[in-house]
C-alpha cells in the first residue's frame, strides 16, 4: 500500500513494507522539484515497524511533515 500526496513543495510518498514476521515497515519517498537545477531526491527505509499497515503508513506521513518542517 502506497499513500501520494504533496506537502510544503514535496511529493511525499508514503509506503509499507510487509516483514516475514508478518509486521510493516514505514517508507517513505520525498521529491522536491521547485527547480530543475535543485531536484533533490530522499528515501527513508525501515523508520519504524508495526503490526498495521495503515500505521506504518500515517507515521511516515507524519515523519515527513516533521522532516520538511524542520529542513525546508
Amino acid at each position: 500500500m502506497t499513500s501520494l500526496n504533496q506537502y510544503r513543495g514535496y511529493t511525499v510518498q508514503a509506503s509499507a513494507h510487509r516483514l516475514r514476521d508478518k509486521t510493516f515497515s514505514a517508507n517513505l519517498l520525498l521529491e522536491r522539484s521547485s527547480d530543475p537545477m535543485t531536484d533533490a531526491q530522499y528515501r527513508f527505509y525501515a523508520l519504524d515497524y508495526f503490526s498495521k499497515e495503515s500505521e506504518a503508513i500515517e507515521y511516515s506521513r507524519r515523519w515527513a511533515r516533521e522532516w520538511i518542517d524542520t529542513r525546508g
